[in-house]
């Protein structure tokens, strides 16, 4: 008997329709084909003893089962419950050809017939809906993620036994239903760090929040125990709340990564991602043999965090460059290529030499000389080029650690940067790339960042003075934006300029020297 069932491959952050032909007649082998990988191969092993366990078997006959379309390579073990049903009812073991194709249903097997979570649940449910599939059947631990879609039923199974019962006795599965806006509006801005419980460093917290409302990469440079780490933890406190087609691309890209817990539906704050100095560079980006989205792409709609940025391997760093600039990441292979997006907020921290105590107030550099200068140039150029504000972080007096936290909220920050953010919404609205101000291309500095005679004077002169290098005069225009921004002005005046400038300590020539 010749039997179809139905379930999903992940290409990317989509899922691709599988077709899963399923032929049983007389004769004894079993052919698995359709280009299966290792995993899905020894699927056979683990239905054989799944279907034992409870009650049933793989029948003594020829099986011949076929994963269309045949050209896409079929990986990991999510079609294991698929299999095992299409199994049992082309041998007419159970009941359920009316209503097999119905449904999606993904699930590894245990030996024991529990039902395993499987990565990539809310791109299948999406799927489903748009093919106009009746629902999705999938393991208990993936439920509450597909429920985000409406419109399609999405049934849980704890094991192949309720499955089974399913489609042979018509007993029914728990079916999940999530009310999206409600799970999003319930722990949306629910923050675990707020910068009310940081002392002092007044100047910190005005550079973050310049580029929180500008949505402008920043690195923090200062010696070790000065703050950086604690103040990059709470930017995503004072970033604006994600919207709910945020909430969802962001939840599909965790979804894809298998990072969702099993009771977590949509993810209603901005990721920050803090990866270790010794990451890979396809760990960072995405890629491998199937390719799978990095730790850029899990920060999307949020923050990447680099702490000791010197200590990154420079290959690492470098590949970097090009999602920084065209916020996605294209992972190519031979028959195919993907995209990851990779919008997010760069921020990192270093020390600013070797023993890390050059410019510290109460303590002497112990390096030698040029050797702070060799320390800098670990990171490139062309990275440097791409970050707005160098922000040098001193270590707070013994005073001031002494003293109570008495500084202004992260809900208090965050409301004048979504005010200017809405100001540049406004702004860039014919330009659907576009969101902020670090967006911009040269083009549109220079008709939305125009300087008068007095502004360009104080460039000039902060160029000559300070030994600025060229690159930073467009990014200390775009900085100079977001600040006219945060305080309404539509005209970027001489004081936003003077605190852009401020905000370029790297560029100076006479810094590490």
């Amino acid at each position: 008997m010749l039997i179809k069932t139905y379930s999903c491959a992940l290409m990317g952050v989509a899922a691709i329709p599988i077709t899963i032909e399923v032929n049983v007649e007389t004769g004894i082998s079993f052919f698995l084909v359709g280009l299966p990988d290792s995993a899905v191969k020894e699927s056979q092993q683990r239905i054989d003893t799944a279907l034992k366990q409870n009650g049933y078997k793989i029948p003594g006959k020829k099986i011949v089962i076929n994963m269309s379309p045949a050209d896409i390579r079929k990986e990991g073990t999510a079609y294991d419950l698929n299999l095992a049903i299409g199994i049992l009812i082309a041998s007419e073991q159970i009941k359920g050809v009316e209503k097999v194709g119905d449904y999606y249903i993904m699930g590894e097997l245990s030996l024991d017939g529990r039902i395993l979570p499987i990565r990539g649940a809310l791109p299948i449910a999406i799927e489903a809906r748009k093919r106009g599939m009746k629902g999705i059947i999938v393991p208990a631990d993936n439920a509450h993620e597909a429920a985000i879609v409406s419109d399609i039923e999405v049934l849980q199974a704890e094991n192949i036994r309720e499955v089974i019962d399913f489609f042979d006795k018509g007993k029914a599965l728990k079916q999940i239903k999530v009310n999206t806006r409600e799970e999003f509006q319930k722990s949306l801005c629910n923050y675990e760090f707020d910068f009310a419980d940081v002392k002092g460093q007044q100047n910190i917290k005005r550079a973050l929040e310049i580029a929180a409302a500008g949505g402008h990469n920043v690195i923090l440079i200062g010696p070790p125990g000065s703050g950086k780490s604690m103040l990059a933890k709470r930017l995503p406190s004072i970033l604006p709340p994600l919207t709910l087609s945020e909430a969802l691309e962001t939840t599909k890209i965790h979804s894809v990564a298998g990072k969702m817990s099993r009771y977590s539906s949509l993810i209603s704050v901005r990721p920050f991602r803090a990866p270790h100095h010794t990451i890979s560079d396809v760990a960072l980006v995405g890629g491998g043999s199937n390719p799978q989205p990095g730790e850029i792409s899990l920060a999307h709609n949020g923050v990447l965090f680099c702490d000791e940025l010197t200590e990154y391997k420079r290959q690492t760093l470098e590949v970097l460059r090009q999602p920084l600039e065209d916020r996605c990441v294209t992972v190519s292979r031979s028959k195919y290529s993907v995209n990851f997006p990779a919008s997010f907020m760069f921020v990192a921290a270093m020390n600013p030499c070797p023993c890390g105590n050059y410019n510290h107030p109460r303590i002497e550099c112990t390096c030698g000389q040029g050797v702070v200068q060799k320390y800098l140039n670990k990171i490139s150029g062309p990275l440097m080029d791409r970050i707005d504000l160098h922000v040098e972080v001193l270590p707070l007096s013994t005073d001031e650690l002494a003293m109570t936290p008495t500084g202004e909220s992260s809900a208090s920050i965050r409301e004048r940067v979504v005010k200017a953010r809405k100001i540049q919404e406004l702004r860039y609205h014919d330009y659907p790339d576009i969101h902020c101000n670090a967006q911009i291309n040269s083009k549109l500095l220079r008709q939305y960042c125009a300087i008068d005679t007095e502004g360009l004077t104080l460039m000039k002169t902060a160029m000559d003075r300070l030994g600025l290098s060229a690159r930073a005069y467009d990014r200390i225009l775009k900085v100079a934006r977001t600040i006219a921004d945060l305080v309404g002005s539509e005209n970027i005046e001489g004081e936003h300029l003077s605190e852009a400038i401020n905000f370029r300590s790297l560029d100076r020539d006479n810094w590490g020297k």
